[in-house]
């Protein structure tokens, strides 16, 4: 190899390494799932004409370098810097080198050699460099896939830990999964429990399986009566994994939704997936307000469980949480403005102002299994905490309103934080909406995110659309309104602003926003979304 050639491979190197640590971040926030960098790599090429030409350079240049060994450095120089906006370090997520992430990135590294090396004894030193510059992407997915059945072996002695932790303090396991309101369903479990038994819930959103055992084996403390464990899933098979050693006594179904409709590419197989938590309980929780839910109830009593139907739409379940006249026009919604509980066709109370009556009713279903009296479940349901980051009011420091949204990113959740918007809001103040839109929607995607800009519209005077993900989908939404002569009569049309990122957002908040004003904060995409 020429000296030109070799400072060529060195420079393509050089980029490769620095593409590394990008991606090396993106699969760890992306729980190391095979495949899943190499889909964020085509949405940050792809979020915009000029840097989906900057890749085709860089391609064209590992092509030419087979006739021209310096037209690799055009692959060289592209990924170094890029793709634009996904930094190295990381705003809102970090990379965090712990055990697991320096085994994934030793053999991503020992992978990319192995090419370079290859490509070298081949006479081809140049494109191979160029090559892995591009591909490192792949070779991390790849990385993921050789290094994950290792991991598997790791967390099994954690897992036994817990496994043997829970037969000794043997606390009530309750399992809660669903597309969405898994976490205020847990609160609200907890809550309504705690008057009457010891009870311990997983902390944040310590829901698959590294985070349930390190739950268990750090938090269960001897003497627990209960114990909440929330449940998710990213594919098939992992409920039911978790299942097998954290074995639910109450399985709680919350609701089903397009979540995660991404990876599992349709909303029944989602609905196999959640499912994997019934099995083994021996009551289970649904909300039948999904009749496929209220099939998987009809299933669960023929093979002899206890079930408890819950519903916020339909006053023949065990258990419902909706209007105070549940007959009327206003369903879902009691006189004061509060959702009243209602047992076996009994009206218990109210429930807490603004909590989601389905996960309400869930939560009840689960406190009466576990014994709590009627009374008792009625004295704190207007207490019912609020969940971190779900819709929490706050003073913005102009002293305009916040409503605090951002660990909230379904359609529904959506739509239910429009509606309490146009609520809170001060009858003469200024209404935004700062949202990035919503994620991992799979082909409904582009469809949801217009639709929430559209609504957004209706109810706000200001919307700002947060990074590239979303963009031209609540644009489109947003603007969709006024060009058919939806807005109201009086009111001027929705004024769309473009930024960055949140911390832009939050500066044009604080620019623009006073008292009586209020902004609305909806989802938040951490920062290797593009």
């Amino acid at each position: 190899m020429t000296v030109f050639g070799g400072a060529t491979v060195a420079a393509c190197s050089l980029a490769a390494a620095l593409a590394m640590i990008r991606w090396l971040r993106v699969a760890q926030r992306e729980h190391y799932l095979p495949g899943s960098v190499t889909r964020f790599a085509l949405r940050w090429w792809g979020q915009d004409p000029a840097t989906g030409f900057a890749f085709l350079v860089a391609l064209a240049g590992v092509v030419l370098a087979w006739r021209w060994r310096g037209a690799a450095l055009a692959a060289a120089l592209v990924v170094a810097f890029g793709p634009p906006g996904l930094g190295l370090r990381g705003r809102t997520s970090p990379l965090a080198w712990t055990r697991r992430l320096t085994t994934l990135a030793a053999v991503s590294v020992v992978l990319a050699v192995a090419a370079v090396v290859v490509a070298a004894l081949l006479g081809r030193g140049p494109v191979g460099a160029g090559a892995v510059a591009l591909a490192v992407p792949v070779l991390v997915d790849l990385g993921s896939a050789v290094t994950g059945p290792f991991e598997t072996v790791a967390a099994r002695t954690y897992v036994g830990r817990a496994r043997e932790r829970l037969l000794k303090v043997a606390p009530t396991v309750v399992a809660i999964t669903g597309s969405y309101g898994k976490t205020s369903t847990k609160g609200y479990v907890a809550h309504l429990v705690a008057g009457s038994k010891t009870v311990v819930a997983s902390p944040a959103s310590f829901n698959n399986r590294a985070g349930l055992a390190r739950a268990v084996n750090e938090n269960l403390a001897d003497g627990t009566d209960v114990f909440v464990a929330e449940m998710g899933t990213y594919g098939p098979g992992e409920i039911a994994e978790l299942s097998s050693w954290l074995v639910p006594d109450i399985a709680v179904i919350t609701a089903i939704g397009p979540v995660h409709l991404e990876r599992f590419r349709s909303e029944d197989r989602i609905v196999e997936a959640k499912a994997e938590i019934l099995p083994a309980a021996r009551a289970v929780v649904l909300n039948v307000d999904d009749e496929r839910l209220a099939r998987l109830a009809d299933q669960a009593e023929e093979r002899g469980q206890r079930v408890r139907r819950v519903s916020s739409g339909s006053t023949d379940a065990d258990v419902y949480v909706g209007s105070r006249h549940p007959a009327g026009d206003e369903r879902g919604v009691g006189d004061d403005g509060a959702p009243t509980l209602v047992v076996d066709g009994s009206e218990v109370g109210p429930s807490a102002p603004g909590a989601r009556p389905g996960n309400v009713a869930c939560a009840v279903a689960v406190a009466l299994e576990l014994g709590v009296p009627v009374a008792e479940i009625g004295r704190r349901l207007p207490t019912l905490p609020t969940a971190p980051h779900r819709l929490e009011v706050g003073v913005g420091a102009g002293g305009f309103l916040v409503l605090d949204d951002t660990y909230n990113a379904n359609p529904a959740g959506a739509t239910a934080a429009l509606a309490a918007l146009a609520t809170t809001a001060p009858p003469s103040g200024r209404k935004v909406v700062v949202t990035p839109g919503m994620v991992e929607l799979g082909p409904v995607q582009v469809e949801r995110n217009t639709a929430f800009g559209r609504a957004a519209a209706e109810v706000a005077d200001d919307l700002v659309v947060v990074g590239r993900t979303n963009r031209r989908a609540l644009l489109a939404g947003a603007t969709a309104g006024a060009t058919a002569d939806e807005t109201p009569v009086g009111r001027e049309p929705v004024r769309c602003v473009v930024v960055a990122d949140r911390d832009e957002a939050v500066a044009w908040v604080r620019d623009h926003l006073g008292p009586g004003d209020i902004v609305l904060y909806e989802n938040d995409l951490p920062d290797h979304y593009p």
